[in-house]
């Protein structure tokens, strides 16, 4: 956790991982989230997708890492005045609930500004709380789905089935699982926001949506596919079929210990390096020299050498040559698993484990970004409802 948000406070009213995703990132950027609770049960994602030890699910302890929670019935007199002094002790307010559940309680947007005008108020849910779907509840893959992340086709036995996704630039599943897609983009609002307010004073209301998230994330894959009717020169680009890459510079191959690396030696620097430290300057001008880069579209013959050349050596023995002679060369491991025991991905720490209370060692996805002089650490655990 780093201490760049320190002095921040934070209230959420939020269940499952829309605004709880968003809390953690401020959480983790050293802002005190308090976590504001239904006493008649709370975030139940303490007790859904598996348990550690009861109320303890892993969702739940790495996605509510580093905040207090208080539980408050905000259906009542009593419970809304003691949620207005608590909210006169903070500076943002996270909103995880669909359309207008706060507004109903009478502790919206509208409600927290007139009394305190230098609110930055965060709605995150799935779909908005603006637009014609915004009354509906998402749950998972929903928000991805309306992104065209996800596309299925009716088979054959009459039942529907995962299809490849369409666009020269690969499908919209680029842009990542739509709550921690939609997170970061919200919490980047509201850090944003805070930044106005010491210049101004005044507030914010934003208004996230992990669809919205998701096609954000795939900028890439959304705007060739929304544009490539107007492109006129693809030479450019790389070979992507519906169910494979097929460029030999910019492509995924097996190395002698059995691991993968992704090579993208598509400049001509690049690919000049590797041919120079492989002693293959017989490949040197098996390049395109009408463009930036050269990708080496549909070569097969050429993909089926670098293969040949690849399968010489180990992946240990690949990232030290990549890093000596400056190769566009690096490891994908085939699972979070192997990442993990990864030495570079294990010298950045956005994989951490640290010790919990009540279910022992976990291992959580920590802070992305690296602070200097301000290493990561879970501040607090996971806390029971109403705790503090």
């Amino acid at each position: 956790m780093s201490e760049l948000l320190a002095g921040i406070r934070v209230l959420e009213s939020a269940v499952l991982f829309n605004g709880v995703t968003l809390a953690a990132q401020l959480a983790d950027l050293g802002a005190d989230v308090i976590k504001v609770e239904d006493p008649r049960g709370g975030d139940y994602l303490r007790h859904f997708l598996g348990q550690i030890t009861p109320g303890n699910s892993p969702a739940h302890v790495q996605v509510n890492r580093g905040k207090r929670s208080i539980t408050i019935d905000l259906r009542t007199g009593e419970g809304r005045e003691v949620f207005w002094r608590l909210l006169d002790t903070a500076d943002v307010f996270v909103d995880g609930n669909a359309a207008d559940a706060c507004d109903k309680l009478g502790i919206g947007y509208a409600a927290q500004s007139a009394r305190k005008p230098g609110i930055v108020y965060c709605q995150y849910s799935g779909y908005g709380s603006e637009g014609p779907y915004s009354p509906i509840p998402t749950h998972g893959q929903m928000m991805d789905a309306l992104a065209g992340a996800y596309p299925h086709r009716m088979g054959a036995d009459g039942l529907m089935h995962p299809s490849a996704p369409v666009g020269p630039m690969r499908g919209m599943d680029t842009g990542g699982e739509g709550t921690a897609a939609g997170a970061i983009h919200a919490a980047f609002h509201v850090a944003a926001a805070l930044v106005q307010r010491e210049r101004t004073g005044r507030g914010a209301h934003i208004d996230v949506s992990g669809t919205d998230g998701v096609i954000g994330q795939a900028w890439i894959a959304a705007s060739y596919a929304l544009n490539e009717h107007r492109i006129t020169d693809a030479r450019t680009m790389p070979g992507i079929a519906p169910d494979r890459m097929t460029s030999a510079k910019y492509q995924y191959y097996e190395t002698a210990d059995g691991q993968v690396v992704l090579f993208c030696c598509i400049e001509p620097k690049f690919w000049a390096n590797f041919c120079r430290a492989v002693d293959r300057e017989d490949l040197l001008e098996r390049h395109e020299r009408s463009g930036p880069v050269d990708f080496g579209r549909d070569d097969e013959d050429l993909r089926r050498e670098v293969q040949k050349i690849i399968h010489g050596r180990t992946l240990a023995e690949w990232t030290a040559l990549a890093a000596e002679r400056d190769i566009a060369l690096g490891p994908a491991p085939r699972s979070v698993l192997e990442a993990a025991t990864d030495p570079h991905v294990r010298a950045r720490g956005v994989i951490h484990t640290q010790e919990h209370p009540k279910v022992g060692e976990f291992t959580y996805v920590g802070e992305v970004g690296r602070v200097s002089g301000q290493p990561y650490s879970v501040r607090r655990p996971a806390p029971d409802l109403g705790e503090h």
